[in-house]
């Protein structure tokens, strides 16, 4: 199968944050691919990935960026696939400013923002998994089975003081 989902972030030091969308996106079994793509120093190939995604058979596309965060919102612009942007933590404010920058998109050109970071990144994917799940039966599975699992790991310790062989010494 050819890659469902692509993972594009504005810079190499973006990885970071949305290799977490990564191994999610492998946990439950999705097809993916991943890019630098960077809107202020490679618009043309920004332009040219987000017009061909769906021509490559692409069905959303998870954006990360940080600073001014304008990935998102122009792979938005040039692609009629969901685009689902994660705000990554940056060291002036951060993160804020790029979740602002993704989460104010003018009308007519939806951009789906996530939370800042780490927790952004695995809701990305999984919000991914869940609009591909109505499509495709084996990634709706994967992703009730994700669910099952976080809802017996909770169940499995309702308690949260260490135990004695959880202690540390």
């Amino acid at each position: 199968m050819s890659a469902l989902v692509g993972v594009i972030m504005g810079s190499k030091s973006d990885w970071a944050t949305l290799c977490h969308t990564v191994d999610t996106l492998e946990a439950l079994g999705i097809e993916h691919e991943v890019k630098v793509v960077s809107a202020h120093r490679t618009p043309d190939l920004l332009f040219d990935y987000a017009a061909g995604a769906a021509d490559r058979g692409l069905e959303v596309i998870i954006a990360g960026a940080g600073g001014a965060a304008h990935l998102p919102g122009m792979a938005a612009a040039k692609t009629p696939l969901p685009v689902l942007g994660v705000p990554v933590q940056s060291s002036m404010l951060s993160g804020v400013d790029s979740l602002l920058s993704i989460v104010q998109m003018p009308a007519g050109i939806p951009t789906g923002t996530l939370a800042i970071g780490r927790a952004g990144a695995i809701n990305a994917a999984l919000l991914a998994a869940a609009m591909l799940g109505n499509k495709y039966p084996d990634i709706r599975q994967a992703l009730e089975t994700y669910r099952d699992a976080q809802t017996q790991k909770v169940l499995d310790a309702p308690d949260p003081r260490p135990t004695d062989d959880t202690q540390e010494a």
